[in-house]
């Protein structure tokens, strides 16, 4: 099934006699052309970009950005997630890795390369989940852009599935790439409205190996399932070798600024079968 054959579930709407606002929205353009129609004060609020990306309106285009995709994945009747992290720069195996400034990247991007493939393979077996529950539970959710997030949407058309993706305007990775299923590609400003929802519906987290964007995001998960402000949901670490020269969790247990069981909060692992297992076993998928 491909993405454009994706259903689409909509909760039936409440009877409304009132006049709606894209009547308005509408009738409103086709208004005499006086100086007094010209003039921005004339404009709809709520149709006029340059008044909702004032500074004072900020407060409302975050609610906006919390709002919409919330209510769509609502309507679509998603429960719950698996969600992708890590790098945009890791390229697929037997590409040449363009994001490499010099020899010593070049060679690292192109051994990370592997990790595209069990992004992949684990997005798949989340899918093959997720078909089970017609869709509703196991939706992959990644950034939208490429390397890991590409492979992680890629996974899930391998099987047929959906796939969420929650893009952010950047200076580079503009576009979503090109497995995202287009009813569920969302663009946003803010990162930090991005961010909940990714793990508003979590149902399991996957970290593969990345730079500061990836690092923010494991962090603040860690942060806020070691605080209490979220449940414990299976957090996974993929690349042994990766994670244990690029943090250092003893180091901060040693310190004393975290608790010596805080380790207990994320497994590492180095494939996507290894890695689905303990999300099967968390959630008992295999009984």
């Amino acid at each position: 099934m491909s993405s454009e054959e994706m259903p689409v579930r909509r909760m039936p709407q409440p009877r409304n006699p009132l006049k709606g606002s894209h009547r308005d929205r509408e009738e409103a353009k086709v208004v005499p052309d006086t100086p007094q129609t010209r003039s921005p004060a004339y404009r709809l609020a709520f149709d006029d970009p340059d008044f909702l990306c004032r500074p004072e309106t900020r407060p409302i285009r975050l609610q906006l950005e919390l709002l919409k995709p919330e209510m769509m994945l609502e309507e679509a009747g998603i429960v719950s997630t698996t969600v992708l992290f890590g790098g945009a720069r890791i390229a697929e195996p037997g590409t040449d890795p363009a994001a490499a400034k010099n020899e010593v990247q070049r060679k690292n991007l192109i051994a990370s390369s592997q990790y595209y493939t069990e992004a992949r393979r684990f997005a798949q077996l989340s899918s093959e989940a997720s078909k089970k529950t017609n869709f509703t539970e196991y939706v992959v959710v990644t950034g939208g852009g490429p390397g890991v997030m590409e492979a992680g949407s890629r996974g899930t058309l391998d099987v047929g599935a959906p796939n969420i993706a929650l893009n952010i305007v950047l200076p580079h990775e503009q576009a979503p790439n090109q497995y995202v299923t287009p009813e569920f590609s969302f663009n946003f400003h803010y990162f930090a409205i991005r961010k909940m929802h990714f793990l508003m519906r979590a149902s399991s987290v996957a970290v593969f190996p990345g730079g500061f964007g990836t690092l923010d995001e494991f962090f603040e998960t860690l942060t806020l399932i070691q605080t209490g402000r979220m449940e414990r949901v299976p957090v996974l670490l993929f690349g042994k070798k990766f994670w244990e020269r690029v943090i250092n969790i003893e180091a901060l247990a040693e310190e004393g600024t975290i608790s010596p069981d805080d380790h207990n909060l994320f497994t590492i692992v180095d494939d996507a079968e290894e890695g689905w297992n303990v999300v099967s076993e968390f959630y008992g998928l295999g009984a």
